[in-house]
């Protein structure tokens, strides 16, 4: 009678944990008469099994037995590695533009000029075309950079010299089409300007 109560009791328990059915048939050679102590010893040795953490079994002499929860053995449990720290990435620092350097500032009145000239050399030997941010200088050197800004409406524009002007004597800069439209002076023709000549 004892023996069908502790068959039902192992039936109940390997019904409700299959992982205990293979673990509880490995230690029980069924081709062989088994005693009911050595059901008793093999299902309690389980049942200890399950409530015991897998840190203490580590200690236990067979260190290649399987947890029982897991299916894991001790063997196969392998430490995590310590992370390696986390280096940041140098940020790429873009080249930065030299902010160009005002050597000479004057004031006057400037014009412009375009249509009728459109497709003729400039006196720097340059195809003169429509929108670009040139002007025409009397003594500057060619390819000097100038900041230009009406004192009108506050526009400014930086043109290069490629060409020689103006010709009326209060003028101090003559200014190409593209250059006129961007500080605003295509309708008044002229306009009080400042000059800042840049290196």
């Amino acid at each position: 009678m004892k023996f069908s109560v502790s068959l039902l009791v192992l039936a109940g328990v390997c019904s409700s944990s299959a992982a205990l059915l293979p673990a509880f048939a490995r230690d029980l050679d069924l081709d062989k008469k088994v005693t009911r102590e050595q059901v008793k010893k093999a299902l309690l040795e389980r049942i200890s099994l399950l409530a015991t953490p897998l840190s203490a079994n580590q200690g236990r002499s067979d260190q290649g037995s399987a947890d029982v929860a897991t299916g894991l053995t001790v063997d196969s449990v392998v430490e995590t590695p310590q992370a390696f720290p986390i280096v940041p990435v140098a940020k790429l620092n873009r080249p930065v533009k030299p902010t160009p350097t005002v050597v000479q500032v004057s004031t006057g009145e400037a014009s412009w000029y375009g249509p009728g000239f459109f497709g003729n050399r400039t006196a720097s030997g340059e195809v003169f075309r429509p929108g670009t941010m040139t002007a025409a200088h009397r003594s500057l050197p060619f390819g000097t950079k100038v900041r230009v800004t009406n004192l009108w409406n506050d526009r400014s524009a930086v043109v290069t010299i490629n060409d020689r002007g103006p010709f009326i004597a209060h003028r101090v800069i003559d200014l190409a089409h593209g250059a006129a439209h961007e500080l605003g002076l295509i309708s008044s023709g002229i306009a009080q300007v400042r000059l800042e000549v840049l290196r």
